[in-house]
């Protein structure tokens, strides 16, 4: 098999995510099997909104990709173009969303020996 450069998304499915309230799938893009570092899409359908705060122990970034995320504790509104990059333990959420919303997510287990800050 030739090694493939670039992967239609469209031909991966969206499946339920677990931990989360019905009407928000994910699909995976990458996964590393060993650490269970991951890049993923997540939707939230209009009308989602998560009960609970999320505390991680990997580090996360997100990217909107389109629609709006509501950070409810905080009552701030986060759109297409805003990302974020948490270090593990960081509390945030819960979250809520009117119009839908689309993020590219990255998950790493990566242990900030080398990380430049910028």
């Amino acid at each position: 098999m030739g090694k493939r450069e670039f992967i239609d998304t469209e031909q991966i499915s969206w499946q339920p995510l677990e931990n989360f309230p019905e009407g928000v799938v994910g699909k995976i893009l990458s996964m590393d099997e060993k650490t269970g570092s991951h890049t993923r899409m997540v939707r939230f359908d209009p009308g989602v909104e998560t009960k609970e705060a999320f505390v991680h122990d990997f580090w996360e970034e997100i990217l909107i990709l389109e629609g709006e995320l509501i950070d409810i504790p905080n009552n701030e509104v986060f759109s297409k173009g805003y990302y974020t990059c948490r270090a593990p333990g960081i509390k945030h959420g819960p979250y809520k969303t009117s119009k839908g919303c689309t993020v590219f997510e990255v998950r790493n287990y990566y242990d900030g020996s080398k990380l430049m800050v910028r």
